[in-house]
């Protein structure tokens, strides 16, 4: 099952994009903004650190994770809007975010040992090759994808519906052009985001932390669901 739908955080960041219209906007100094995204990315550091801890103590009970994964999904999502409630709470939302991403990491367990350590490897030297390129364009570009929130978010829905479809029809092909669609769209949202935490559009840094997290992670996703269905094939 994809992680597509769990990137809810860019429903909430269209809607404060319309709120700012009416509040004042928050002015960071040079500096301010210079440790607001050094600690972004140490806490999206420490969260993949998480995942990957979660994955590693997960891997010894696949079989069990399997019987339970809807209930860990649930509890997945419970967890990451109890995130967003507490992302202003020192301390809490540290708690929270790491107990998020372990989660995540364990949940990904059995799609892990279903495609296998080989593709594993590749996913993951793709999605940190793709993440670090796009993360480096968008700070670099002087291209303002600040306007393409609106329509990264219809996607997204379009996306979650298709993959609710193919939930039923079970079909490789359409979870191929899923997958791959997904990794297009996740790595524009890595500009987007990207670009937004460089702005300092985030009201807190672990806000930020869980949204190019989730950018990134769904990638990775995208990526195993692709190699891992060619490599059946071959």
């Amino acid at each position: 099952m994809s992680l597509y739908n769990r990137d809810y955080v860019h429903n909430q960041s269209a809607h404060r994009q319309e709120e700012r219209v009416f509040e004042e906007p928050q002015v960071r100094s040079e500096s301010d903004l210079a440790t607001f995204i050094k600690t972004t990315y140490q806490l999206f550091a420490a969260s993949c650190l998480a995942a990957t801890a979660g994955a590693y103590v997960g891997m010894g009970m696949a079989a069990t994770i399997s019987q339970w994964y809807i209930g860990l999904v649930i509890l997945e999502f419970a967890m990451l809007f109890g995130l967003m409630f507490t992302r202003s709470k020192p301390g809490l939302n540290l708690v929270m975010l790491f107990a998020f991403t372990f989660l995540t990491g364990i949940t990904l367990v059995p799609l892990l040992a279903a495609v296998g350590s080989g593709v594993v490897a590749q996913a993951f030297f793709l999605t940190a090759v793709i993440a670090g390129g796009l993360s480096l364009y968008a700070m670099q570009t002087s291209r303002d994808f600040s306007s393409w929130g609106k329509p990264l978010f219809i996607a997204l829905i379009i996306l979650v519906v298709g993959s609710l479809v193919n939930l039923f029809l079970g079909s490789s092909l359409l979870q191929v052009a899923i997958a791959g669609a997904g990794a297009l769209l996740f790595s524009i949202m890595i500009i987007f985001d990207t670009q937004r935490i460089i702005r300092g559009d985030f009201a807190t840094p672990v806000e930020a932390a869980v949204s190019i997290y989730l950018d990134v992670l769904n990638l990775f996703i995208s990526l195993l669901q692709i190699l891992g269905i060619f490599g059946r094939e071959e």
